[in-house]
């Protein structure tokens, strides 16, 4: 077993909530990194570029350094934070009765050895025909501002789905769990640890 640290490199409450679920110990720190869309990126290469730059952040331990990114697309149009409550209406109301596709790229890199390895998980989201005010409605209950989409599919934002098609749920919160211990195993760190490990 790896006796390296774990190391969330994300400020996100989704995905430290998300990593906690796998009852190992872990911290986390700011990656701070620039996340400007380049020219012509496409949401992979973005959600794929992101995650990667998210796992290079620098630790001053042995450690796997985690790093996730998401990226929305309505058809080849990236989706952005609402940021408020208007623009978040307006953005499901574009997306009524239409195909969403999140990308969610999850990398593990290695402090000791230097390798990296990185999975990309495509979710599709088919949205119901939608109301205004039903929309409203759920805006104002779920407050999904800082959410790609402008919902939260983990609560009321199921309301709104017709189906989803993913090989991994978790990724539609924004760290793909499966994909992720996949990467832990390749790196030595198997899960579940054994009973007396796991945190409680």
């Amino acid at each position: 077993m790896s006796s390296l640290q774990l190391i969330l490199a994300s400020t996100s409450p989704y995905r430290r909530r998300l990593m906690g679920r796998l009852r190992v110990s872990f911290s986390t720190i700011d990656p701070d990194i620039d996340e400007t869309l380049l020219p012509d990126e496409s949401a992979v290469q973005r959600a794929s570029r992101l995650a990667q730059s998210k796992c290079e952040a620098p630790s001053a331990t042995e450690a796997l350094i985690i790093g996730s990114d998401q990226v929305a697309c309505l058809d080849d149009e990236i989706l952005r934070k609402p940021g408020s409550a208007d623009n978040a209406i307006a953005q499901l109301m574009r997306c009524s009765d239409r195909a969403l596709v999140f990308w969610t790229a999850v990398s593990v890199r290695s402090t000791v050895t230097g390798l990296h390895k990185q999975r990309l998980v495509p979710s599709e989201v088919q949205m119901r025909s939608l109301a205004l005010p039903e929309v409203e409605r759920y805006v104002a209950a779920d407050n999904p501002l800082d959410c790609a989409g402008s919902f939260k599919w983990e609560s009321l934002g199921i309301t709104l789905f017709q189906r989803i098609k993913t090989e991994d749920p978790t990724a539609l919160e924004g760290l793909p769990l499966i994909a992720l211990c996949d990467l832990l195993r390749f790196h030595g760190l198997s899960l579940p640890l054994s009973a007396q490990l796991i945190e409680h």
